[in-house]
């Protein structure tokens, strides 16, 4: 799936419809974030997630001339999935900017580090991570990165069939290895539908 202007509203139109629309994406974006412990999330994205971000963008740099329109949807549509992937943004969080800042130089190289794995005796498979820019420099992580998770027809056919989930990190800073939720589950899958 790939936006287009014809998917967009207006900004006149966005400003009427932007309060049930902000409530039903928030509802939906509810269970796609995955929590990799305390301090990691996963926000899995698609296409209502991506339409919501630039009609946002769209919103508050009162962009309203095609070819900037068209800039927004080329920015944003690489991050909706194609069927056979999942892509999500992954967040190093602190609420505290010393205590990031001092994690994060810590890091270099945690966004090669994070996978997911259908079932308990399946293979991790390992985010494709910024292919838009390199974010790691030495050993300091940056708190965001872009991720792609590229499954095959099995393991798309195994979670189609109820198996299990996982996701995990496998760098010391914050390894860990955690399963999904049922309900957050059933939100993924609708990503290969």
């Amino acid at each position: 799936m790939t936006l287009t202007r014809s998917d967009l509203w207006s900004l006149e139109e966005y400003a009427g419809h932007r309060q049930a629309f902000r409530s039903q994406v928030m509802a939906h974006k509810k269970r796609r974030n995955i929590a990799l412990g305390p301090n990691a999330t996963l926000y899995f994205e698609d296409e209502l997630t991506m339409r919501y971000q630039i009609q946002e963008m769209l919103r508050v740099e009162r962009i309203f001339e095609a070819a900037e329109i068209e800039e927004e949807l080329a920015s944003y549509n690489p991050l909706i999935p194609n069927g056979s992937n999942w892509k999500a943004t992954f967040m190093i969080e602190y609420g505290d900017i010393e205590e990031r800042k001092v994690a994060l130089a810590t890091m270099g190289g945690i966004e090669q580090t994070v996978w997911v794995r259908v079932g308990d005796a399946g293979e991790k498979i390992y985010a494709i991570t910024n292919e838009d820019m390199d974010r790691t420099r030495d050993e300091k992580a940056a708190a965001v990165h872009f991720m792609r998770f590229e499954l095959g027809a099995a393991d798309i056919g195994k979670l189609k069939a109820g198996e299990g989930l996982f996701m995990g990190i496998d760098h010391a800073s914050l390894a860990g290895s955690y399963e999904v939720s049922e309900d957050q589950r059933a939100a993924l899958i609708a990503d290969f539908a």
